[in-house]
């Protein structure tokens, strides 16, 4: 066991991975993806952090952060936290800034584990052994049969629910989610996301038609910056109709007005934007607070460890472009058994290894 450490060097970089097929949701259309990976050390240790932003998120981390953290003691990340929010005062907390000190407290944490000697779901507490994901892609730029290889994949790799986008073409969308119905069977949940793409009458209308094929997900059927419009999807959406949002929150602040306006069944919330893993606890507390269920959104392996000490953890999304870049550029990332994600016991940290190699032909 080590205690008193301190932080010796923090380090940034970027890289801009290519997708495997154009990707669109609701609103935008990408077919490239960065990572930001920022590494840790103390002690002759070395901890692993990442977020998905643009490359301006390293020079945050560069520029504002590093000099913060270097110095601080490797055990105390709550306090280093609280430095690196109140050093970015002037730069503004959400957006890039966030995903910067998300990708810094990442790191703490498996440089605290990794000197403990832990794996990070040990060090947290766990919950649970594993946590269950749901298999997360079906955009909306897929033809139809990419749509139903994807998501029936899934189900056949024992992943019991699936989630596809809708809204960039509105009167495509019920056929869409048929043929993904046909494609996965009728046991399977299905999920759909709209990313706001939607009205609030036109999003009203398209649950009771989606609720018809067995839809029991609709995220963001409206912007998540409409609280008063979730509100009104969540009191009339079909009964059995869960309504989900909150990806885009950076702060405890935002987590608290959307549960406070009553605006979702389940709270969504990112490791990778809210915070890092100090940042997800805290929603995962103030869910608990509430009375309501969370789920993990994207970046899979970054989740696994703390999703497990979560107690109302209701799933992690298994996003189709972030477990692909995890698997290619981390040693260690886990793959779904039995519909749920395991921490590796044997590995310490996150128990993901950077491979620097491969990654860096995509180095910005």
């Amino acid at each position: 066991m080590s205690a008193g450490v301190a932080v010796d060097r923090v380090e940034a970089a970027a890289y801009r991975i290519p997708t495997d097929f154009p990707e669109e949701d609701g609103t935008i259309a990408w077919d490239r993806t960065t990572l930001v990976v920022v590494e840790a050390s103390a002690g002759g240790t070395t901890g692993l952090g990442y977020t998905y932003d643009g490359e301006a998120a390293a020079r945050v981390v560069v520029d504002a952060l590093a000099d913060v953290v270097r110095g601080r003691d490797a055990m105390a990340t709550p306090a280093a936290w609280d430095a690196m929010t109140a050093a970015v005062r002037n730069l503004g907390r959400p957006g890039i800034v966030s995903t910067a000190i998300s990708a810094v407290d990442v790191a703490l944490w498996d440089l605290k584990a990794r000197l403990l000697g832990l794996p990070l779901a040990t060090l947290l507490g766990p919950a649970r052994e594993a946590a269950p994901v749901y298999g997360s892609g079906g955009f909306t730029s897929y033809p139809i049969e990419r749509l139903r290889e994807q998501l029936a994949g899934w189900v056949a790799a024992g992943i019991p629910r699936v989630k596809m986008k809708i809204g960039a073409r509105p009167d495509e969308d019920l056929a869409r989610v048929r043929a993904a119905r046909e494609a996965i069977g009728p046991n399977a949940e299905l999920f759909v996301d709209a990313n706001g793409a939607y009205a609030r009458k036109q999003a009203l209308a398209m649950a009771e038609r989606f609720a018809e094929l067995g839809v029991s997900w609709f995220e963001e059927p409206v912007s998540s910056d409409d609280l008063e419009g979730l509100r009104l999807l969540r009191d009339r959406a079909p009964a059995g109709m869960e309504i989900a949002a909150g990806e885009y929150g950076f702060d405890s602040f935002y987590f608290r007005r959307m549960l406070d306006a009553g605006a979702v069944d389940v709270l969504q919330a990112d490791a990778s934007r809210c915070g890092g893993i100090t940042g997800f606890l805290r929603a995962a507390a103030l869910c608990q607070a509430h009375g309501l269920p969370l789920s993990a959104h994207c970046a899979p392996s970054l989740h696994a460890a703390v999703a497990c000490s979560a107690p109302n953890l209701r799933h992690v999304e298994y996003f189709h472009d972030h477990e692909r870049i995890e698997h290619m550029l981390f040693e260690g990332a886990p793959r779904p058994v039995d519909g749920a994600l395991r921490p590796d016991p044997t590995r310490p940290g996150l128990g993901l290894e950077f491979k620097r190699e491969d990654a860096a032909r995509f180095l910005i």
